[in-house]
């Protein structure tokens, strides 16, 4: 895979080599077994969608990123990710890489046992074997970075996802990914703010981005979002929902702050396409 001349390429690197030890004691076949017994998916996408009226959210449990390192000591993920679907989130995001963000599998195992609404496995997917390894803990969404990923990976991963009942959220940061995003015929694109060469983040940017995408996608703004004002500016940007970590594990009221967020009228993009989803989403 191309160098992609960002921070990507160093923390991928950590990804590669932690799977690689995963995979040493977990074999592709075992792995697939796994994946096999668990419970169908849930279809996220309508989840996320909800009514249509007011704002979608995926609230994230997050300790820490790259651009700010240590956020907060979550002791009790799966604590935290009940009080998001209490709070109307319509899924919950979960860090699994270890080096940069604090997170694990056993996160997303324990949130899975606590929530009945939509996980996203959030990580750096780069290889058939981690969307085995999503599916085997309970993952109903697998983020995949188009910047992380040439054409040919970006599609078999995304079919592979779909493939084991799953959807995939496609997070893009420029025009040519969503480009690429589009032809891929992604159900949930994801607009993120911050830029991958200098970790800044440019709502601005975004909204301009996220104005790109036409009806029937499912558009997701992620990051910089601090406060209420912020998902409403994603709102009017054309924003079916947004994806909020930071904002959420740092506050001293995650509960209110998604309430608040979940009340931000949304502005109509035209009719959402339908669910492809094929497995049950009441498992």
């Amino acid at each position: 895979m191309t160098s992609t001349g960002t921070v990507l390429d160093d923390i991928i690197a950590g990804v590669r080599e932690d799977m690689a030890e995963r995979r040493s004691r977990v074999s592709d076949a075992a792995l697939k077994r796994l994946a096999a017994q668990v419970a169908p998916a849930l279809d996220a996408r309508a989840a996320i969608a909800g009514d249509g009226a007011t704002m979608g959210l995926i609230a994230e449990v997050k300790r820490a990123s790259p651009s700010k390192g240590e956020l907060a000591e979550i002791t009790d993920p799966a604590e935290l990710a009940a009080v998001y679907a209490a709070a109307g989130a319509g899924a919950v995001s979960v860090l699994t890489e270890g080096r940069r963000f604090r997170g694990s599998l056993a996160d997303l195992d324990a949130v899975r046992r606590r929530v009945e609404i939509p996980v996203l496995r959030k990580d750096f997917v780069v290889d058939p074997y981690q969307v085995h390894e999503a599916r085997a803990h309970g993952a109903d969404l697998v983020l995949l970075i188009v910047a992380a990923l040439d054409d040919d990976a970006l599609r078999s991963l995304y079919e592979l996802i779909g493939e084991l009942g799953m959807q995939a959220l496609v997070e893009t940061h420029t025009p040519q990914e969503l480009e690429r995003a589009l032809d891929l015929g992604a159900g949930i694109i994801g607009v993120n703010a911050r830029d991958l060469k200098t970790l800044d983040v440019d709502l601005e940017r975004a909204a301009t981005l996220l104005g790109q995408i036409p009806a029937g996608p499912l558009a997701i703004g992620e990051s910089a979002v601090a406060g209420r004002e912020d998902v409403v500016a994603y709102a009017e940007a054309g924003a079916d929902a947004v994806l909020v970590g930071e904002a959420l594990v740092t506050g001293a009221d995650p509960a209110g702050a998604a309430r608040s967020f979940r009340t931000v009228p949304r502005r109509p993009r035209g009719p959402l396409a339908p669910s492809t989803t094929t497995k049950g989403s009441d498992a």
